[in-house]
Formats: C-alpha cells, structure tokens, sequence
C-alpha cells in the first residue's frame, strides 16, 4: 500500500532525478523553449497523424528508446549507420526488427527545416517514444530534454548490455542495475511488453528444445501447457527454425496499453524466459501483483516514473556528443 500511495507522486519525483548530478544537471523540460520552441509540437503533432496508419509504432518506439538508452546512455547511438566496414548497433540481432528508424528520421527531416542543427536525435527518439504511447491510449510522462548524440556505435555492445528474452532473474537485475535502475524498475518497464508482437525465433526455443532434446514434448515447463500448444498451431509458431512469423506479446490486447501482460505472467503465460523469469523472484511477483491488484492508474504511474528514469541512463549533454543533422550518420567535420 504504501509503494501506491507514493505512486502518485513517483512521476515528479522521478524528474526532479533527472536533474541531480553530473551531466543530467543539464537535462530540463522545455530545454528548446527558445532555440526552436515549436519541436515538442512539431513531433506530438507528427506522432499523433501517423499512429492510427502505422500499426505498432508505440511499441517499436519504445523499445528503440529502451535498447539505445542500454547501450551508451540515451544518445541515439542505435539510429547510426554501420561505417568503414564496422558494424553499428542496429546490425546486431536484438536491432534487426526494430521499425522505427525511417520514421525518427522523417521527424528529423521535419524539425530539422524548422530548426537546423538544434534538436538531437536522441531527444526526438525520447519524445516520440513518449508521445506514441500516448496516442494509442496509454500514459504520460516527463520527458526532460538537452540530450546530446552520440558518435560511436558499436555492435557488440549492443549483444552485450541489451537484455536477452532469454535471460533469468538475476541476469536481468543485474543488466538493470549495471544502468541504475532497480528491481521495480525491471518489472514497470517490462510491462511495456503489454504492445507489440515478436518473431517466433526469439521465443521457439521454450516451444520445442528446451533441453535439448526437441520435440513438442521438450517445452520450458514454466510456461503454461496451453498456451505453448496454442503457440505451436500451424498460425502461430510450427516449427523451431521459423524466423519470419509474428505473435502478438499480450495476446488479445496487444494494441492495448494496460495490465493484461502482467495478468498472463501470473497465468505463465509470458512470451519470453525473461518474462516468465518476473514471476520466479518474490519481490517482483508482489510488485506484479501490486499491479494486477492495484488501482486502475496505478500501473500508469510507475510505469511513467521508470520511464524518466531509463531516458536518463548515462546522457551526453553541454558540449559532449554532436546535434546530428542525419540521424543515421555522424555530422562532418
């Protein structure tokens, strides 16, 4: 009871974070209130328009943010193109079906006529993210801005510091921890799972080989017997190497930004390891059933709170980093 009583107060809270100490003293909302006061309407106004005719934008927005903020701090560094042969974050395996990047880019397009050279990539990926999950019905949050882009990306790092679906409770707390963030961290944010969908290869291997042995009858025996047979239909995920077929994460709801995701997880019936791992942890099972008791806004709140917190992780500010005018390739010098 008292985690909700303060989660009313968990949004503020969190922003006034943001503003203490090192380079995140920097970080401030309305930071382009004079040098181009018309960018946070100019990509709300852009977000909104495109939403209803480009299904599951909020979701690959979301995790675009999630997997830059993981990998460099949030510097837009996963919007970076592959240079001189090295291979950038975006061609790592957790990057290759993020969707997002032509569409952060014709947001930069748009903002960069109305103010050349000003707003970063990665304030524009941090505020779309922010407004997408708006317009589909979902909550609100602070968004302070002055991120500076990053000029280094790297695809190994991204293997590395990206959390892995396949990934157990402790792996996942300390892949949080390593950003500062923190268990309720790890399970507010995990709700985001509650829209969009996932490529069976990212998942097939709790359907058919879990041991090893394959087979139907080798399932992860943490996920619910129905469910990995409803997964295994001829629609859904037949067989272990299927690498182009989609399934929704939230079943029935997965356009749908509510507390659904965390009710499958008690059902066992999260897509992922690293979703049925929530439910193996007694803490974050009581933050989950918090949620799931909770009152209907209060998954809002934290959710929100631990989004300011994550759109802080280790960013570039002052004169660290470059404004990018491409998105996908760092400024000539």
């Amino acid at each position: 009871m008292a985690r909700m009583a303060a989660a009313v107060m968990v949004v503020a809270v969190m922003a006034a974070a943001v503003l203490a100490g090192g380079a995140r003293a920097q970080l401030m909302e309305g930071f382009y209130m004079h040098s181009c006061p018309q960018a946070e309407k100019i990509i709300k106004e852009y977000v909104e328009q495109q939403t209803p005719s480009v299904p599951g934008i909020a979701a690959t927005l979301i995790r675009t943010h999630f997997h830059d903020c993981f990998v460099r701090g949030c510097d837009a560094s996963v919007l970076l193109n592959a240079t001189g042969g090295n291979e950038a974050e975006k061609d790592a395996t957790p990057n290759l079906t993020l969707r997002s990047f032509k569409f952060i880019d014709r947001i930069k397009a748009i903002v960069e006529k109305e103010c050349p050279g000003v707003v970063s990539c990665a304030d524009i990926l941090a505020l779309a993210a922010r407004d997408s999950v708006v317009a589909i019905g979902g909550p609100s949050w602070s968004v302070p801005t002055g991120r500076r882009d990053g000029t280094v990306s790297i695809k190994q790092e991204a293997l590395d510091q990206i959390p892995a679906p396949t990934m157990n409770f402790t792996e996942l707390l300390q892949s949080f921890q390593n950003k500062s963030l923190n268990l309720a961290d790890l399970v507010w944010l995990s709700g985001a799972h509650t829209i969009g969908i996932a490529h069976c290869n990212s998942f097939t291997e709790r359907l058919y080989n879990f041991t090893g042995r394959g087979g139907p009858q080798d399932a992860d025996p943490s996920l619910d017997k129905v469910y990995a047979a409803h997964l295994r239909q001829p629609n859904k995920c037949p067989t272990p190497t299927d690498n182009t077929t989609i399934v929704e994460m939230d079943p029935g709801s997965f356009k749908t930004f509510d507390i659904s995701y965390y009710r499958n997880l008690l059902k066992r019936r999260g897509l992922f390891q690293s979703d049925a791992a929530l439910i193996t942890d007694a803490a974050s099972k009581a933050d989950i059933l918090s949620v799931v008791n909770g009152p209907p806004d209060f998954f809002f709140k934290v959710f929100a709170g631990s989004m300011v917190k994550m759109g802080a992780i280790e960013v570039k500010t002052g004169t660290e980093g470059e404004i990018r005018k491409h998105c996908a390739v760092v400024n000539k010098h």
